[in-house]
């Protein structure tokens, strides 16, 4: 599997990455964005574009409190409904298992994960 998008975007969806990828494997959910597995290309430009340093390009790379969040970039593929929402109660699980996390604001989470 190719990039990741993971924790430090949800409810964040800056949307840099997506104007820097060249094939448009970016997609836009409810909470978070998705990278398709199927069409990223490995190119990496999307890495240094997003601002909450929540694209990570492997699985392995991945932070261990945020590998389910793979599994959501796996199944989503935009126009399928029950991809989408497989990938959504993903997202729901990730968030409620880790309220402590999502309670602190988005901008101080993403400092976190530039650190």
């Amino acid at each position: 599997m190719p990039y990741v998008i993971a924790e430090p975007c949800i409810d964040v969806k800056d949307k840099a990455c997506v104007e820097v990828c060249p094939v448009d494997c970016i997609y836009e959910g409810d909470q978070m964005l998705y990278i398709h597995p199927e069409e990223c290309i490995d190119c990496g430009a999307c890495v240094p574009a997003c601002p909450v340093s929540a694209i990570y390009d492997s699985p392995d790379a991945t932070p261990a409190t945020q590998k389910d969040l793979i599994e959501a970039n796996a199944v989503y593929r935009s126009g399928d409904p029950a991809a989408f929402s497989a990938a959504t109660d993903v997202v729901n699980a990730h968030v409620a298992a880790h309220p402590e996390l999502m309670n602190v604001p988005t901008t101080e989470r993403a400092a976190a994960h530039q650190a």
